[in-house]
């Protein structure tokens, strides 16, 4: 018998401000016809006054524990995937900790941008793998809007804010592809990349919070290549091909990148889960988000094979596949 990794609850959070294109327009040299054109976006969400990213994180969290009939007690490890922490530090982690009544375990962040909530579901995973953890409370959380230019129209429609997360729970099984849970997760990066995509400050640098710089035709290049590479890298590791997948729940970057991931599947649109047009970009938060809400609408059924994939700064990405 071996451990396996299974979803045992998700849950979302998404800030009340909804910020359109048409407003966007009315402030950068832009057009909702531009945006919608070249992104898929039709508007996004923005964080409160004061609404920081564990604030999300928090709700997101308590919705997955709700959903998995859990409470933060029964949690050995949350791991937040955030870039906009609430502070230097300590980790966003621990503030949500904290505000659940955890008082046991561990908490950590993990920054890998927009590949953010894979890199923590492998560091997730690895700890249910190794005995190390039985519940794990994965978290993405971003508040984007506070690092964007909002003069810089290059940007500053492409991004939102919100929350999503998930309970890992240790499962036995006996290494089968149709037993529930996470049957593998597969993460790269190339630093030599970071001038396509990166923040203009931080502490050891400006000492200042900077905000978003991206030459975008590069990322997407790179997007459209380096995702399909972590595909198939999930699909070699279980002897699988595209036409086992039920899903695609991609990050939320760009609907033409989606698109293109999904016809290497030759998955239909109804296959695919789309939120770029309502949340926009929302980094490490696109993909737990995406998942929730095909989950509690019920698209996503018991059984149902999921491929997840992400690219980000760094540049970062990576694959998970899941069985459901």
């Amino acid at each position: 018998m071996a451990w396996r990794s299974r979803v045992a609850g998700c849950g979302a959070y998404l800030p009340e401000r909804i910020v359109t294109n048409a407003e966007l327009a009315r402030r950068v040299d832009t057009s909702d016809e531009w945006i919608r054109k070249r992104t898929g976006i039709r508007e996004r969400r923005i964080a409160a006054d004061g609404e920081r990213t564990s604030d999300m994180g928090v709700l997101a969290a308590q919705a997955a524990l709700d959903m998995a009939g859990l409470t933060s007690d029964e949690i050995d490890l949350i791991v937040c995937a955030t870039t906009t922490p609430d502070e230097t530090f300590p980790s966003t982690a621990t503030r949500i900790q904290a505000e659940l009544g955890m008082t046991r375990g561990a908490a950590f962040d993990v920054q890998a941008v927009c590949s953010g909530f894979i890199y923590a579901l492998s560091v997730g995973d690895n700890f249910i793998r190794l005995g190390q953890a039985g519940r794990v409370l994965v978290v993405g959380s971003e508040a984007f809007s506070r690092i964007l230019d909002w003069d810089d129209r290059a940007t500053c429609v492409l991004f939102g804010d919100g929350a999503g997360a998930v309970v890992l729970q240790a499962s036995e099984c006996n290494g089968g592809l149709r037993d529930p849970g996470l049957l593998s997760t597969h993460i790269f990066s190339d630093g030599r990349h970071h001038d396509a995509l990166y923040v203009d400050g931080g502490p050891s640098t400006t000492g200042t919070v900077g905000h978003v710089r991206m030459e975008g035709r590069e990322v997407f290049r790179h997007a459209i290549v380096r995702m399909a590479e972590a595909i198939d890298a999930a699909l070699a590791a279980n002897d699988l091909t595209p036409g086992d997948i039920d899903w695609l729940v991609p990050h939320q970057a760009n609907l033409r990148i989606i698109e293109a991931m999904a016809r290497r599947l030759n998955l239909p649109d109804e296959r695919v889960v789309v939120t770029i047009d309502r949340h926009a970009n929302t980094s490490a938060a696109s993909i737990p988000l995406a998942l929730c809400e095909a989950v509690e609408d019920r698209r996503i059924q018991s059984g149902d094979l999921i491929m997840m994939e992400a690219m980000g700064g760094g540049f970062t990405w990576g694959s998970a596949l899941l069985r459901w």
